[in-house]
């Protein structure tokens, strides 16, 4: 971009929320240097926020408003951007996301680039629309998600997945010994309060974005505003199986599989015998039965301008 039109933005205060445990913070000590060095190139005055692991992102959130901030901007993983989601959600400010983590399918869902210069030209020269979020209700408490919230196996066997692939190799035998004991249950669904499905199965995945695990396609493009929850269930299929889709990187309307099925709802109650672990993006609940639902356009979000078809 033009130094011209950079000059010709009127600087604008944001709360940037950065992740220092973040995939790209640890490989990278002077990427918060350098993300604030880009984002005063654009005029933007970031106030800067570390958040630990039992920060109270509302109050900031809240506290942050009362003093005029209406952007709040995430760097860091799909935790990250889940977590300032929640604080921000139905306030009348907007989310920036900086993709520092190591999936980063909210940003992939979105279509931000991954490289931060261009993400942050996005806080710029983007354009804010409203997502969905969807809404999960356990043990009566509701909890918004952005991404997906899962019951099962892969509930279970995330967080020493997510240590390993933060490079913790110590966790791989907590991992194979969840995998090998964990057993298939009856799970029984009701579809928007008339259909009801039991099967004996895995895993439940219930997802408001395209994208979630390892860049594996859930939905479609425009999940996180169509009103409907898209939702995969594997059914009893080999381990061995569940683990090379979950390797692989998939689309579910790829997996040719009758024990695999895939559907839209716009509200599902579920409730699984033996029970099974429930988890919100990367937030595990515990066990029980649980209801989820979509709150329509809960939150503003930049994302890039379309691109412009060539004539």
């Amino acid at each position: 971009m033009s130094e011209v039109f950079h000059t010709q933005k009127r600087r604008k205060r944001v709360k940037l929320i950065f992740n220092p445990r973040s995939g790209a913070a640890k490989s990278s000590p002077n990427l918060l240097t350098d993300v604030i060095e880009l984002m005063q190139a654009w005029k933007l005055v970031p106030e800067v926020y570390l958040p630990d692991p039992e920060a109270d992102m509302a109050a900031m959130a809240a506290e942050a408003l009362t003093r005029g901030m209406t952007m709040f901007v995430a760097c860091g993983g799909d935790g990250t951007v889940s977590a300032v989601s929640k604080a921000i959600a139905g306030l009348p400010v907007t989310l920036g996301i900086l993709p520092a983590g190591i999936q980063n399918n909210i940003a992939l869902s979105l279509g931000i680039p991954r490289d931060i210069p261009e993400a942050i030209a996005v806080l710029r020269n983007g354009r804010r629309i409203k997502i969905d979020l969807g809404m999960l209700d356990f043990r009566g408490t509701q909890t918004p998600f952005m991404e997906v919230c899962t019951v099962g196996l892969t509930s279970s066997i995330f967080a020493s997945a997510d240590e390993i692939q933060h490079g913790r190799l110590d966790k791989i035998g907590d991992f194979l010994s969840t995998l090998i004991s964990s057993a298939p249950s009856e799970i029984r669904m009701l579809i928007d309060g008339k259909h009801r499905l039991t099967s004996l199965g895995h895993v439940l995945a219930v997802s408001n974005m395209p994208y979630a695990g390892r860049n594996f396609r859930i939905g479609s493009l425009q999940a996180y505003r169509d009103g409907l929850l898209d939702i995969l269930f594997l059914g009893d299929l080999p381990k061995l199986k569940l683990l090379g889709y979950a390797v692989k990187k998939h689309a579910a309307h790829e997996l040719n599989d009758p024990r695999i099925q895939s559907f839209q709802a716009r509200r599902l109650e579920i409730e699984t015998d033996p029970p099974m672990t429930v988890m919100a993006d990367g937030v595990v609940f515990g066990e029980g039965p649980i209801s989820i639902g979509i709150r329509r356009r809960a939150l503003g979000v930049m994302v890039p301008e379309p691109a412009k078809q060539e004539e």
